[in-house]
């Protein structure tokens, strides 16, 4: 399994992670809300151990956020509030657990793998859009026995435009998921969406990154 640990207290999120790798398992951890976010969204994690307090945007936030686009990955909040009405907001936000500060290792990890074997057979391994696959693991984007592997920036690009399918992502909606925390501009995400039309035609595949003008991206399928 892979874990994202989003906490803002580094020295705590890196715990964290040590705790999850000493079961086994391999973590990540970003330290705010926006890397979070770009994080969760990027179809890299089986579950996502989440505080609420984050700078940038809150963990209810970023959980509303993925639950609006789809993303369907378990999210645990572990915070130090405690109150009634707390609780409430993080479930009703999308998350799938709730668990307050201090905590214990052995619970921690107990309602973790609760959490993913939740999932059960639906855990996603690949996304796919017409011809092609993005496994979701290795980063490999396929056409039938053709294979590509895409960099981190690519599979990230790749792997929002094809859970959007038809529907139109706009360059800043890339910038802010992709480059959150860079001074990036939109001569990166052309020049990104330049190397995956690349890939895509030497896979072999009718998809195409089709560029709306003023609108952004969006992927269809070549007729015949």
């Amino acid at each position: 399994m892979n874990i994202l640990v989003v906490e803002d207290e580094r020295n705590l999120a890196d715990a964290i992670v040590h705790i999850i790798e000493g079961d086994a398992q391999h973590a990540d951890a970003v330290y705010d809300g926006r890397a979070g976010l770009r994080a969760a969204l990027s179809g890299a994690y089986d579950a996502v151990v989440m505080d609420i307090m984050l700078p940038g945007m809150d963990g209810n936030e970023i959980v509303h956020e993925m639950r609006r686009q789809g993303v369907s990955v378990p999210v645990l909040m572990l915070t130090a509030r405690t109150s009634l009405d707390d609780k409430v907001k993080g479930l009703d936000a999308g998350a799938d657990d709730y668990m307050t500060k201090p905590f214990e290792a052995p619970e921690l990890l107990a309602r973790l793998r609760a959490l993913t074997r939740r999932r059960g057979d639906v855990l996603i391994d690949e996304v796919t859009f017409a011809d092609v696959k993005l496994d979701l693991s290795t980063h490999d984007l396929s056409c039938r026995d053709a294979v590509v592997h895409l960099s981190g920036k690519e599979f990230e690009v790749m792997s929002i435009l094809m859970t959007s399918s038809a529907r139109v992502v706009s360059k800043q909606d890339l910038l802010s998921r992709v480059w959150a925390d860079s001074e990036a501009s939109e001569n990166s995400v052309e020049a990104y969406v330049s190397f995956l039309r690349k890939k895509l035609a030497h896979i072999g595949s009718k998809v195409q990154i089709t560029t709306l003008r003023m609108l952004g991206y969006r992927l269809e399928v070549l007729a015949d």
